[in-house]
């Protein structure tokens, strides 16, 4: 008889399976925070190429430190279920990327540039306004992590991710609801036939069309009374004024010969007397 074999013992087989087995991942804090458009009445708060968020106002204080740097992840909507958190710096996704993979990450800042107090101050960021660096486009050394705008209306999704000095990710907020840009129209798409204008427009055209015809109207009259005296020169006064003297309308009458006899010797008629009619 030979010695029998030895079975492997129950604790190596237990070892080999915790070696090979998958260690579970450690998944990141979960910010219960949303981000969105900012509430502010501001002008174009959504444009072509840009858009502004609200910044995350008293929602990272105790979720992240004073060394940690706040990320913007910005995404295609249909890309942001493939993105995946980078574990050192080096693999932050740079903004040419987003053409590419549909997703980078931009807009990086520290704690105490969003403070949890009232924003009274200007060291407060109230907005972060995505695609707001077009410098980005001109410049051949663009900086890693330039906010350049953005290149399609989208739609795009963000979420703030949390990362400590050596990139190791820490906190994240979960990705924004799609948010889509606004799109300029075609020049050939524009309907320029006036037969489909809305009742109100045509109502105030035709009473913008009614003022400038009064309003012209005025203008001639007005014209016409001020330039009246060149057309129709007046009538020449009684007394006319020649030189420095001033002299009445004389109006010549004949003077009986009796009465040219009763003139003075100095005096004589303006016009001659009439010839006698004895022989």
């Amino acid at each position: 008889m030979g010695l029998p074999q030895r079975q492997p013992g129950w604790c190596l087989l237990l070892l080999m399976v915790a070696l090979v087995w998958p260690q579970p991942c450690v998944s990141l804090e979960l910010i219960p925070y949303t981000p969105q458009i900012t509430a502010w009445d501001l002008e174009g708060k959504v444009t072509a190429t840009t858009f502004s968020l609200e910044q995350p106002h008293c929602v990272l204080d105790g979720h992240a430190s004073a060394a940690d740097t706040v990320w913007l992840v910005v995404a295609f909507s249909n890309a942001a279920k493939h993105f995946q958190n980078p574990k050192t710096l080096a693999e932050i996704p740079a903004s040419p990327q987003l053409l590419t993979d549909g997703y980078y990450m931009t807009l990086p800042l520290s704690l105490d540039r969003l403070p949890c107090e009232h924003l009274g101050g200007s060291r407060g960021i109230h907005v972060l306004r995505v695609g707001n660096d077009p410098g980005c486009l001109a410049d051949l050394h663009q900086p890693a992590y330039c906010n350049a705008p953005l290149p399609s209306p989208g739609p795009y999704r963000v979420k703030f991710l949390v990362m400590d000095a050596r990139g190791s990710p820490q906190a994240e907020t979960r990705w924004s609801d799609p948010i889509a840009l606004h799109q300029g129209k075609a020049s050939g798409s524009i309907d320029t036939w006036p037969g489909r204008r809305s009742g109100d427009m045509i109502v105030i055209t035709s009473i913008l069309s009614a003022l400038a015809s009064f309003l012209l109207l005025a203008f001639l009259v007005a014209s016409t009374m001020r330039f009246s005296s060149l057309w129709w020169p007046k009538e020449a006064p009684e007394q006319l004024r020649i030189g420095s003297l001033m002299g009445k309308r004389y109006m010549t009458h004949h003077i009986l010969p009796s009465e040219a006899a009763t003139l003075p010797v100095d005096c004589e008629p303006s016009l001659d007397p009439l010839p006698s009619l004895n022989p």
